[in-house]
């Protein structure tokens, strides 16, 4: 009976830490090749802000963006002339938050293409919307001691 008992903590133990069902049907519907669309602001101004590290808002519309959730890597590639061209390379993972409300929270470290950090440095993003067909990312920084929300709109291209 203590071995029954023993055996029952340890399966409840398994599966209530396992990843909930939600991040994974998540995983499936972000798999795939995405194009950054839009950057938008929660206030209205003219903004020059810099992205993951990376690159001016600007350069990050219309990049295409690839997710490969088995192993949680990816890559992004700028596309404007206007900015350093190239394909950027990150590792990802998506943790819910709250299930009632269904909000995620997406974790997002840039590293190089074998997978290795520079910094050891991420971002995390909040995954406010995600269907078959389009996502939005969203981060809160200070401008002025103000709250300014960053709203990254991506649309999913079809394979």
């Amino acid at each position: 009976m203590k071995k029954l008992c023993m055996f029952a903590v340890v399966i409840f133990t398994i599966i209530s830490c396992g990843t909930p069902k939600t991040v994974i049907q998540s995983k499936k519907v972000i798999k795939g090749y995405w194009n950054l669309d839009m950057v938008t602001y929660s206030e209205s101004g003219d903004f020059k802000t810099l992205l993951l590290n990376d690159a001016l808002a600007t350069c990050f519309e219309g990049s295409t963006w690839r997710f490969i959730p088995n192993n949680n890597t990816g890559n992004y590639t700028i596309n404007n002339q206007n900015c350093v061209l190239g394909e950027r390379y990150f590792i990802f993972t998506i943790q819910e938050i709250d299930p009632n409300t269904g909000l995620y929270d997406f974790l997002l470290k840039p590293t190089n293409e074998k997978e290795k950090s520079e910094d050891n440095k991420g971002f995390r993003l909040n995954l406010t919307q995600l269907s078959e067909s389009t996502m939005q990312w969203q981060q809160t920084v200070l401008l002025g001691g103000q709250p300014l929300k960053i709203n990254m709109n991506f649309s999913k291209i079809n394979e």
